[in-house]
């Protein structure tokens, strides 16, 4: 990502939950404004530590742009913190 936007956005996602090493997988997501944006790829995926919560941090594509979603463990909601590299 090297021309990043940062952003705090909410945002609403369809992801698949299983077993193994990918227990969760973000498929698609909604921006506020209403635009849909279907993952291609997944590339890292790891937890980090927000105080006492632990927050899920995916570095997704679409194959137009890089994104990455965190995904709130405790509040169970998902946001878009950054979104970079986008194809004109």
């Amino acid at each position: 990502m090297n021309e990043e936007l940062i952003l705090n956005e909410r945002i609403e996602v369809i992801a698949t939950f299983g077993s193994g090493q990918n227990l969760c997988v973000p498929r698609r997501f909604r921006r506020l404004s209403g635009r849909e944006v279907d993952i291609t790829e997944i590339g890292l995926c790891h937890p980090v530590k927000h105080g006492l919560r632990t927050v899920h941090v995916f570095d997704v594509t679409d194959g137009m742009a890089d994104y990455r979603l965190e995904l709130d463990s405790e509040r169970l909601v998902w946001r878009l913190v950054m979104e970079g590299d986008r194809v004109e």
